[in-house]
């Protein structure tokens, strides 16, 4: 089942003395994040009054935070985005919405384990899957996974030696 937020990063400062908000995006770019009107702090919708992408993370000016106090106290809150006003391209899937899918071996069926969760690294992304035994599978199409049903809760991988943390 899909998530209905998508967590995109968390408040981790105030930005000068006028309530602007330091928004550190996690897993996305800060353009990314910027592109939405309405993100959700802590689960409760609030409409963006400006924003601006500044090196690597994102200013943000949110109605009733108007100085360094107001924003110092929404430090550390975690914001997300609602799934439905997303669009990725197909194929493509927001991390949230993948942790936790049974994952199975294509080949023979078997239930390996449940992804738990997704690292993230320059090449690609990897899958780590806990079952019986620990797996770090590649999110490489067609050569590691076979496919995704996100909405079906599996995911189908080509398994190959080497794969299971415990085989050499």
């Amino acid at each position: 089942m899909r998530p209905v937020y998508i967590p995109v990063g968390h408040i981790v400062n105030a930005h000068g003395i006028k309530g602007e908000l330091k928004l550190n995006p996690e897993g996305f770019t800060p353009e990314f994040v910027a592109a939405f009107d309405t993100l959700y702090v802590n689960g409760e919708p609030v409409r963006v009054k400006s924003r601006r992408v500044h090196k690597s993370t994102l200013l943000l000016t949110l109605p009733g935070v108007e100085d360094m106090d107001a924003a110092l106290a929404l430090k550390g809150r975690e914001v997300s985005i609602r799934r439905e006003d997303a669009h990725l391209p197909t194929g493509e899937y927001f991390d949230a919405e993948l942790e936790g899918l049974t994952v199975l071996d294509d080949a023979t069926g078997a239930e390996l384990g449940k992804l738990h969760r997704v690292l993230h690294y320059p090449a690609h992304k990897v899958y780590e899957v806990r079952g019986a035994r620990e797996y770090l599978i590649p999110a490489v199409p067609g050569v590691f996974i076979a496919s995704v049903d996100v909405d079906g809760g599996t995911l189908r991988v080509h398994n190959m030696k080497g794969l299971a943390t415990d085989e050499n």
